[in-house]
């Protein structure tokens, strides 16, 4: 068993042994577990995909001038720039996920989150006028994406792409593409624990690997447990920033269509296909709610989910197979 955040085996002794090594990369510690015996070489290749991460941050950084995604703010308001083929299905995928999910979820947030302070880690109330400016440079309707250039253009100067909300779980897609390709059939990789992939299934559990999903602030309660079998998990929450005014908790997931911050939920996880999905719509569950993640769901069957809001705080699931997702209730004691 592992749980969310702190990925902690409580598997009893002697069932299988796991080879995990970890690297810290985007601000947090990503770690690839892989269990004895799944490959010749273990560490070899689990070091190969923690420096594909590297990689990958090095490319869609904001916070290094030199990265691919901040030459592209720079330039796009001013002429088209082309980008590598990999990050620009990337951007195609997250301009279809803000039309799912009706701007819950959008990449072109960078002059707003710069307008809260939550880029430098400040956060701050912008005043009227700054908010309204920062939103006239916000939202993924002024990017014109050209696949046959493969170019990106921003309609308005001062618009900023920012990958945050999906960058670590394609950068798991991503070593898990590479895991795969050298023969890894069974292996579970995080990135900071809110960011899970899980390539096929730990040795003598068929349902997948299980993730205890972690309250977000009683450290000794749990949500529940999910088994993850080549899925992806993401969860969003403002656990840990967030800043307090006029006695409210406000956190950095931003609505991008209100530009201020999201209420009413205290986490949100999502179940999908990659973990980049899982990454964006466990934004948007986070943004729209129990009852708008519901409706999300309608659309997206092959997505399940676990909303956690403020009041009542009992979670809600949808959408999760029998045999995939143990509510706290039934599962065994934290």
């Amino acid at each position: 068993m592992f749980d969310l955040f702190s990925f902690e085996p409580e598997a009893p002794p002697g069932e299988f042994v796991l080879v995990r090594v970890s690297r810290r990369a985007m601000a947090t510690t990503f770690e690839v577990a892989v269990p004895v015996g799944a490959h010749r070489d273990s560490v070899g290749v689990a070091t190969a995909a923690l420096d594909l991460i590297d990689e990958l941050e090095d490319q869609m950084t904001v916070y290094r001038d030199h990265s691919e995604v901040s030459r592209l703010n720079a330039a796009a308001a001013y002429a088209p720039v082309e980008v590598e083929e990999r990050v620009f299905e990337l951007f195609e995928r997250c301009a279809g996920w803000t039309h799912e999910t009706e701007g819950a979820f959008d990449v072109a947030t960078g002059a707003i989150t710069k307008a809260w302070g939550f880029y430098s880690r400040e956060g701050r109330v912008p005043t009227p006028p700054e908010r309204i400016a920062a939103m006239r440079r916000t939202g993924f309707r002024h990017v014109v994406l050209n696949p046959e250039a493969r170019t990106v253009k921003f309609r308005v100067p001062g618009l900023e792409l920012n990958l945050g909300a999906v960058g670590k779980g394609y950068a798991l897609d991503r070593a898990a593409e590479l895991l795969r390709e050298s023969g890894v059939a069974s292996a579970l990789l995080h990135g900071g624990g809110s960011s899970v992939y899980a390539i096929g299934h730990p040795p003598g559990d068929p349902r997948g690997w299980p993730v205890r999903l972690r309250h977000p602030t009683d450290t000794a309660a749990s949500l529940g447990t999910v088994y993850l079998r080549n899925q992806g998990l993401g969860t969003s929450a403002a656990t840990f920033q967030f800043f307090e005014y006029k006695g409210q908790k406000l956190g950095h997931l931003l609505d991008p269509r209100l530009g201020w911050p999201a209420r009413g939920v205290r986490s949100a996880s999502v179940v999908a296909p990659t973990a980049a999905e899982a990454d964006a719509m466990s934004t948007a569950a986070f943004v729209l709610g129990a009852s708008g993640t519901e409706r999300l769901l309608r659309l997206k069957p092959n997505l399940a989910a676990v909303v956690l809001p403020d009041a009542p705080a009992t979670p809600t699931a949808f959408n999760f197979r029998h045999d995939s997702f143990t509510p706290a209730t039934a599962d065994r004691p934290t």
